[in-house]
C-alpha cells in the first residue's frame, strides 16, 4: 500500500465554495503517466496537480480526466499554497520545473500568490460555424485563436447571458475562451469553456490569463490589470504584462486533506 498525501483547494479565493478547485497530491516519485491519469479521473476535478520535491525546488504536472496537459494556472496556484501552508516552505519564491514550458515561479506576497508564466500571443482568425452556434451569438467584436479561442464580445452583460452548448464545441478540439472589457474596478471579464473535461465550464483560468493579459494590455494600453473570470462561480486575478512573461496574481484556500492509498 502506498499512502500519498492529498490536499483540494480553492484556488483564486479567499473563501470556499469560490474560485476554481484543484486536486493537489505530493509525491515522493513521479508515478507511471497511467496511473496519474487514473487518479486525475478519480478525483474527478478540472485539473489535478502532482509534484515532487527536487534539491533546486519542485517538479510539477497537471492532468485533466482526459490526459496531461501543457500548463494550468489555477493548480499551479494551489499547488504553491500546499506547499506554503501546509508543508511550511520557509522561502518566498518556488520554483517549479514542467515539462513542456520550462520553469515556472510562483511567489508569496501579503497573503497573496504570484504566478510567473509564459505570455502567449493570439492572432486573428475565421470562426467555424459551430463555434457561433453553440454558443448561441450570431457573431463577436473579434475572434482570435492561439492555444484555446479567443471570442471577444462587446459587454459584461452578454458575456454573462452565455448559455452554450459546451460539449457541443469538442469537434473544434480546442477550449473556448471568451471575453468583454470590464466595468468598476475590473479592465476585462472572461468565461472558459471545456468541450469533453469533467468541469465544461472552468471557473477560473489561470493559463487563459497568458494569453488574456497580453490581447487586453495591447487593447487598453495597460500593463497592470484587474480582472474577473466567472460565472455561478468565479475569483478575481491581479494582471501583469512583462513583455514574454505576465504575472498572475490570487488567493487560495484550502477545502480538504486526506490520504490517498494505492494498492
Amino acid at each position: 500500500m502506498q499512502p500519498i498525501d492529498f490536499w483540494m483547494v480553492d484556488a483564486f479565493s479567499e473563501t470556499t465554495f469560490d474560485g476554481n478547485a484543484a486536486a493537489v497530491c505530493a509525491l515522493s516519485d513521479w508515478l507511471p503517466d497511467e496511473v496519474m491519469l487514473k487518479m486525475a479521473r478519480q478525483h474527478n476535478q478540472s485539473e489535478t496537480a502532482f509534484f515532487i520535491h527536487q534539491d533546486d525546488g519542485f517538479g510539477l504536472r497537471w492532468f485533466t480526466t482526459q490526459g496531461e496537459i501543457n500548463l494550468c494556472g489555477h493548480a499551479t496556484l494551489a499547488a504553491a499554497h500546499v506547499i506554503f501552508e501546509h508543508l511550511n516552505y520557509p522561502q518566498t519564491d518556488i520554483r517549479f520545473t514542467t515539462r513542456f514550458v520550462g520553469d515556472l515561479w510562483v511567489s508569496r506576497s501579503g497573503g497573496w500568490l504570484y504566478l510567473d508564466f509564459p505570455a502567449w500571443r493570439s492572432e486573428p482568425t475565421v470562426a467555424p460555424s459551430l463555434l457561433f452556434e453553440c454558443l448561441g451569438i450570431d457573431g463577436c467584436r473579434e475572434l482570435r485563436v492561439g492555444r484555446d479561442y479567443l471570442v471577444v464580445l462587446d459587454s459584461p452583460q452578454q458575456l454573462a447571458a452565455l448559455d452554450p452548448d459546451i460539449h457541443g464545441m469538442l469537434p473544434l478540439d480546442k477550449m473556448i475562451c471568451v471575453t468583454a472589457p470590464g466595468e468598476g474596478n475590473y479592465d476585462f471579464v472572461s468565461r472558459f469553456f471545456c468541450p469533453g473535461e469533467a468541469v465544461a465550464e472552468d471557473p477560473v483560468t489561470g493559463s487563459a490569463h497568458s494569453m488574456l493579459i497580453p490581447f487586453w494590455g495591447e487593447k487598453l494600453g495597460k500593463t497592470q490589470m484587474l480582472a474577473w473570470q466567472g460565472a455561478a462561480r468565479g475569483g478575481e486575478l491581479r494582471c501583469e504584462w512583462r513583455g514574454d512573461r505576465v504575472r498572475i496574481g490570487g488567493q487560495a484556500t484550502t477545502y480538504l486533506n486526506g490520504t490517498i492509498y494505492l494498492r
